[in-house]
């Protein structure tokens, strides 16, 4: 445990910034298993909705630089495939 008053302060600012990057990860993670399942049920009106939600939410975290730009470009890419075998 740090005995610093500003590396105390540092801690608990990373943990907080820990817990948000890690639900918006989530939230990613969840918005592309959505497409998937909506592929899978050959639902295109509604893989097409989530698939512009989803690439949202991924340039929203390349922006923010909790994920790299060129993940998020892989990330969309790979979604926009499966979509476009509907």
């Amino acid at each position: 445990m740090a005995n610093i008053k500003s590396q105390i302060k540092r801690n608990k600012q990373n943990e907080k910034a820990r817990k948000r990057n890690a639900s918006a990860r989530s939230e990613l993670r969840t918005a592309m298993k959505k497409v998937r399942l909506a592929v899978e049920k050959k639902d295109k009106e509604n893989a097409l909705i989530l698939l512009s939600k989803a690439e949202r939410l991924a340039d929203k975290l390349a922006s923010r630089g909790i994920q790299h730009k060129n993940t998020a470009s892989r990330q969309k890419a790979s979604l926009r495939r499966l979509v476009n075998t509907l």
